[in-house]
């Protein structure tokens, strides 16, 4: 962080910048809810509009497990952020690992789900509005979580390459907020397609 000091009458205002990187990751995560707002709008306004099945509640179930692995995942960064911001890098590995591997199973239990749909069920894109709808919100987010899959996977790179120290600890901060900001998402998008939707 910088300050900068201004004269006034009376003396000098210390004035400290906000960090450019957390305002940096601010900005994204408005524009990106703002994106999923609009989504999360488009399903809800056409649900139950479609005139052909199959209907969320032919085909959907709940992802329990997944959603328990992907919201736990919150929990191991934060824990890896702390950690490295004390030094112990050891343990910053351990727990970034098990950030990248929950957030890993919660795309295979998303891949399983689609392929199931697709497959044996015959829910495609172009099926319905139902299909149409639930691949781009649920895609969406899963693209989402992959572009923090393979940023937690360079980080966790670089630590194995003994690039990573505690003074990194501020920059692993930023990257967490944009971790968190999934998981969040997550809980509205799960909240509306298998909570509302079905």
């Amino acid at each position: 962080m910088s300050a900068t000091s201004m004269t006034v009458a009376e003396g000098r205002i210390e004035w400290d910048r906000p960090d450019r990187g957390r305002v940096g990751m601010f900005s994204l995560i408005a524009a990106e809810a703002a994106i999923f707002t609009i989504f999360v709008v488009a399903y809800l306004f056409y649900m139950g509009k479609s005139l052909t099945g199959p209907m969320p509640k032919d085909v959907l179930s709940v992802p329990i497990f997944y959603t328990i692995c992907l919201l736990s995942s919150s929990l191991t960064i934060h824990l890896a952020a702390k950690l490295l911001r004390r030094g112990s890098v050891r343990a910053f590995k351990i727990w970034w690992f098990a950030t990248i591997t929950l957030g890993a199973a919660f795309m295979y239990g998303t891949t399983t789900e689609w392929h199931r749909l697709i497959y044996h069920d015959g829910l495609t894109i172009s099926t319905n509005l139902f299909g149409t709808t639930y691949y781009s919100l649920v895609g969406l987010h899963g693209f989402h979580v992959v572009i923090g899959l393979m940023s937690l996977s360079i980080v966790m790179a670089l630590t194995l390459l003994g690039h990573v120290r505690s003074e990194h600890a501020e920059r692993i901060d930023v990257l967490s907020l944009y971790w968190h900001f999934v998981d969040v998402v997550w809980i509205g998008v799960f909240t509306v397609v298998y909570v509302i939707g079905r």
